[in-house]
């Protein structure tokens, strides 16, 4: 493995070869993310500590969070925001 010249041979002066991306799809992503904000609100809806008091307003961050994904996944799904990755 190649190390940084002039530097003794310890793991920290070891240069790494780039890591590579994973083979994973926007709309995967976004699917997963939206579906992380559905089950955020079932459980702030069924919990009433949750949703009651000064947390009134959690419900409605996880809408917005679903609105933001169904928005993200329109955009994506359209041709836009994923050029590199395959359809």
């Amino acid at each position: 493995m190649p190390r940084t010249p002039g530097l003794p041979d310890t793991p920290a002066t070891r240069v790494l070869p780039p890591v590579q991306p994973l083979p994973v799809t926007t709309e995967r992503i976004i699917v997963l993310g939206s579906a992380c904000w559905a089950l955020a609100l079932v459980v702030t809806l069924v919990v009433p500590g949750l949703h009651s008091g000064n947390r009134h307003w959690w419900p409605w961050v996880c809408v917005v969070g679903l609105l933001l994904g169904a928005f993200g996944y329109a955009y994506v799904a359209r041709g836009r925001g994923n050029a590199a990755g395959p359809h």
